[in-house]
């Protein structure tokens, strides 16, 4: 049911504050109007774009830097990061990844995303992947937005090994899981890790 102008403005904001890597598409569906009348709504509110949006969530939750590369070689874009603890990601699937004839994203994608976040997490100008486990739970088509979240699980310092769990989600639906068992340069500071050999 479409609501009146001033209601969905008023119903619009209150999402983008709650979801601020919401799509105008999904919001356009969401309020059964058109992405042109989303568009024109957010102008209105001055509530700027979603590339914006993200770029601000970003510099407000984090100002750690990556180290083991430079944050434009990340597939997809880093929306949170704590070294050493966890960092975030989001992929949206263009027309340049995926197969032509079905839409369906190229795996080599999801991986490149959810390996690079691993990398990225790493507290180390050198970090370099063993070894990765890693599985894909269903099909990712052109559109969908792919949330990857990486975590630091273990880490030994005897044989400078990091653990990386990397969930990927389209929806809080998991398309893809993967353990990637990281080398780095250094011996990872910080305390309360879990020491794990490997």
């Amino acid at each position: 049911m479409k609501l009146p102008k001033k209601q969905r403005q008023e119903k619009l904001r209150q999402t983008i504050e709650e979801m601020p890597f919401i799509t105008d598409e999904a919001l356009a569906n969401q309020f059964y109007v058109s992405i042109q009348t989303i568009r024109l709504d957010r102008m209105e509110l001055a509530i700027p774009e979603l590339r914006e949006r993200i770029k601000s969530v970003a510099t407000d939750q984090w100002n750690e830097t990556v180290k083991a590369l430079p944050i434009d070689e990340v597939i997809g874009e880093v929306i949170d990061l704590e070294l050493d603890e966890r960092a975030i990601s989001i992929l949206d699937i263009g027309l340049e990844h995926v197969f032509s004839r079905n839409n369906i994203a190229r795996g080599h994608h999801l991986f490149a995303q959810a390996n690079s976040l691993a990398v990225a997490v790493i507290n180390d100008q050198l970090a370099l992947t063993i070894k990765a486990d890693i599985r894909f739970t269903r099909q990712v088509k052109q559109g969908e937005r792919v949330v990857a979240k990486a975590n630091v699980v273990s880490s030994s310092t005897d044989n400078r090994r990091t653990k990386v769990e990397v969930n990927s989600y389209v929806d809080n639906e998991i398309v893809f899981s993967g353990v990637f068992d990281m080398y780095r340069s250094n011996e990872q500071k910080g305390e309360g890790r879990n020491e794990a050999s490997d």
